[in-house]
């Protein structure tokens, strides 16, 4: 049984701590040991600016660089300072795709490493065949080429796949775990819903042969990226042009790498093996578990509660009007959060 216990933290926000256990909280600080954290906001327009970064990461003045990892050079770029933390990006997206203010926001006390998985961007696909495991591995290969013993490491939608095989596959490595609008796959993964399936298949068959997107098919990926709630609140997000392919949307994206990742993907969260959640809980690293309460279709939110549910000592944190975009939608939100979490567990068992 879940107990709920609403405390106020700061204007325009509100923790919804839920416990699955006997825990200590304190209204100050977050104390090591919540299995469950629900963070909500109650009013965007109330929201506090005093920790609005105002000198954002500019991505374009921090050279990129080349490392050899297994059969690809892999580019990448880094920058903060502090302990490492290393970023999968999400689905088709390379390094370029995160948030300038997410960035900042982790990089004032951590060295952040971003990078560009095979085929995105300017890393190569390589010969070896396409994998969720064979990512992680390239992950891996990257801390090694950079004589990066152990890091705390994050993804995102896609990328959390990866971020978990990675930790499963690589436990040495790895110092805290951060998974964003993913799942752990397997029999216990919540799908999203039959006719959104077959939308996005669909619109991938249209963007392998680089056909036009209808504007009902683009304002249906921006309703399942966005979510209702941010939609009623910025509606101009639904002003979109008549028709546009995949690859205007996704510029210097191949079709390769495209059909690599979706199948990819697809294979991770299929239902004929157990998933990474048990072998998650294994290891024992410190988790969050973050997700938007309105991403319904891509990643359905369900599935941070059956992490957090099955990995001891899990912190879950769900944003209102978040939806899977939640990266783009609150980042500096998503930013103090993880900085919380890093604050609050480092050191505590490495």
């Amino acid at each position: 049984m879940l107990v709920y216990n609403n405390i106020q933290i700061r204007k325009g926000y509100l923790f919804i701590i839920v416990f699955t256990s006997t825990l200590i909280f304190s209204s100050t600080t977050l104390i090591n040991g919540f299995t469950n954290v629900t963070y909500g906001q109650t009013n965007v327009t109330q929201a506090d600016s005093s920790n609005s970064t105002t000198n954002l990461v500019n991505l374009q003045n921090i050279p990129l660089e080349k490392v050899h990892v297994g059969d690809i050079e892999m580019a990448y770029k880094m920058f903060g300072k502090g302990d490492p933390v290393i970023l999968h990006n999400g689905a088709n997206d390379g390094m370029d795709a995160w948030d300038p203010a997410l960035l900042s926001r982790l990089a004032s006390n951590n060295t952040v490493i971003i990078f560009d998985s095979r085929g995105i961007g300017n890393t190569a696909s390589g010969t070896e065949p396409y994998s969720i495991k064979l990512l992680g591995n390239d992950t891996a290969g990257l801390m090694d080429a950079l004589k990066i013993q152990k890091a705390n490491i994050l993804g995102y939608s896609m990328g959390s796949y990866i971020t978990q095989q990675f930790a499963i596959t690589h436990p040495d490595k790895v110092s805290s775990i951060t998974l964003i609008a993913g799942t752990c796959g397997g029999k216990d993964h919540v799908p999203p819903s039959d006719e959104f399936i077959q939308l996005l298949d669909g619109i991938f068959n249209k963007a392998l042969n680089n056909i036009p997107l209808s504007q009902d098919e683009m304002k249906s990926l921006v309703n399942a990226s966005e979510g209702s709630g941010w939609i009623k609140l910025h509606p101009e997000s639904l002003d979109l042009p008549e028709s546009m392919t995949f690859q205007q949307m996704k510029p210097g994206l191949s079709s390769e790498a495209m059909n690599n990742q979706y199948k990819g993907a697809k294979a991770w969260v299929s239902s004929d093996w157990n998933g990474a959640c048990d072998d998650l809980a294994k290891i024992d690293k410190p988790i969050l578990v973050i997700a938007g309460t309105d991403d319904n279709e891509l990643v359905p939110h369900e599935n941070s509660l059956v992490i957090a549910n099955k990995v001891p000592g899990a912190w879950l944190v769900q944003i209102k009007d978040a939806g899977h975009a939640i990266m783009v939608q609150y980042p500096d939100e998503v930013g103090n959060i993880i900085e919380t979490f890093l604050s609050t567990v480092t050191g505590l068992q490495y």
